[in-house]
C-alpha cells in the first residue's frame, strides 16, 4: 500500500489485482453452496390474487424462491432478469417464486404497473416465513433441488437470465448434478 497526502492507497499492482478481482467476479454468475443442504422451510401463502401458493406443490423439480420488497432498489433491478429467466425456464420443468417480504397486495399490484412478472408473487404480509430461512438481507434467492432441499443461495441482486447460472440450476434435473451440488 502506497500512503499519499495522508491517504492510503493500493498502488498500480494493488489496483490491477482488485480490478481483476471484480473482473472475475463480475464473469462468473455466483451462487453459494448452502452447507449440509437442509430442507427449505415449509410456506403457504397467498398472492394479491388470493392464490395459494405451497412450497409442497413445487416437489419433484428445481425451484428458484426470491425474496424481495418494492421499496428494495437491488429487488427492483433484478426483476426484470428473473422475468427473462423465467421466460426461458418456465417450459423446462423449473419453478420461480418471488416473495414478498413484508407489503400488502396493493404495494405489489402498484409494482407490476411498472414492473409486469408473469412467475408467482406469493406476499408475506405478516413476515412470518422469511425468518425462517436462513437469509441475511434483500433480495436473497435460494435454488432447491427437486425434493425441497436448499442447494444455493445468492445474496444480493444477480443477472438470472444468464444462462451459466442457470445451467447450474438445470443440472439440478439431473443425478449428475445433483451428486455434484452434493459435494
Amino acid at each position: 500500500m502506497m500512503k499519499r497526502n495522508g491517504l492510503v492507497g493500493l498502488g498500480v499492482g494493488g489496483w490491477f489485482t482488485l480490478a481483476a478481482s471484480f473482473a472475475v467476479l463480475a464473469a462468473e454468475p455466483q451462487l453459494t453452496e448452502v452447507a449440509g443442504q437442509p430442507p427449505a422451510p415449509e410456506f403457504a401463502l397467498t398472492d394479491a390474487d388470493d392464490r395459494l401458493h405451497r412450497l409442497a406443490d413445487y416437489r419433484g423439480a428445481p425451484l428458484i424462491v426470491n425474496f424481495w420488497a418494492t421499496w428494495c432498489a437491488p429487488c427492483r433491478a433484478e426483476m426484470p432478469a428473473l422475468q427473462r429467466a423465467w421466460e426461458t425456464i418456465e417450459d423446462e420443468g423449473i419453478g420461480l417464486v418471488a416473495i414478498n417480504v413484508g407489503e400488502d397486495a396493493d404495494a405489489v399490484r402498484a409494482f407490476l404497473e411498472r414492473y409486469p412478472v408473469t412467475f408467482p408473487l406469493p406476499l408475506d404480509r405478516e413476515t412470518r416465513v422469511a425468518p425462517l430461512w436462513p437469509m441475511r438481507g434483500l433480495p436473497t434467492t435460494f435454488v432447491l433441488d427437486g425434493e425441497g432441499r436448499l442447494i444455493y443461495e445468492a445474496v444480493g441482486e444477480r443477472e438470472w437470465d444468464d444462462p451459466r447460472l442457470l445451467d447450474r440450476v438445470r443440472a439440478l434435473k439431473t443425478p449428475a448434478g445433483m451428486e455434484q451440488a452434493a459435494r
